[in-house]
């Protein structure tokens, strides 16, 4: 698994990187030879925040935990991965390592078994697509009072969406084609 670290106004000891890599390493049995684990390190509100997101082929798995301690965020951040892979762990084992959820002989996780829910779509919405400017959608957002919209982008023709980011503000995700 290839590592990169990210320390937002914040400057950490090597020791915490190594740290990060030993616990974040023993994930490495899910995925494939090509994984990518990018951690950010923060501090917000005196809490110490890790953003654990791993890329392995086309699928990406994200979380974030923050606790007081900086290590405890990085163990928090693993069983957190752990527990989300465990979850959806039937759906998973097409895309990621075949023989990566047999149980193995020093596992040592403490994480609980989860029933898999399955994933029901329980209503279907159609609507016509109006190409218009990334403004016009977020008006046309907030006046159907949703927290987001999705629309045909009018220079480009792409599909995108607009949303609200729980943070403050809008964030736009658009069609790389």
């Amino acid at each position: 698994m290839k590592f990169t670290y990210t320390e937002k106004k914040v400057n950490l000891p090597k020791k915490l990187h190594d740290y990060a890599e030993k616990k974040v390493g023993k994930l490495d049995r899910y995925f494939k030879q090509d994984a990518e684990a990018n951690l950010v390190f923060s501090v917000e509100k005196d809490r110490n925040k890790v953003e654990l997101t791993i890329r392995s082929g086309s699928t990406v798995l994200r979380v974030a935990e923050s606790t007081s301690d900086m290590f405890a965020s990085v163990d928090a951040a693993v069983t957190s991965m752990e527990r989300q892979l465990r979850k959806h762990k039937t759906r998973l084992e097409k895309r990621l390592r075949t023989a990566a959820f047999e149980p193995a002989e020093e596992a040592t996780s403490f994480v609980p078994e989860e029933e898999e829910e399955e994933f029901r779509i329980v209503r279907t919405k159609k609507f016509p697509i109006k190409p218009m400017t990334a403004e016009e959608a977020v008006l046309e957002m907030e006046l159907v009072g949703h927290s987001f919209y999705a629309f045909k982008d009018e220079a480009t023709g792409a599909f995108a969406v607009v949303y609200k980011r729980a943070a403050g503000g809008y964030g736009l995700i658009e069609d790389e084609t």
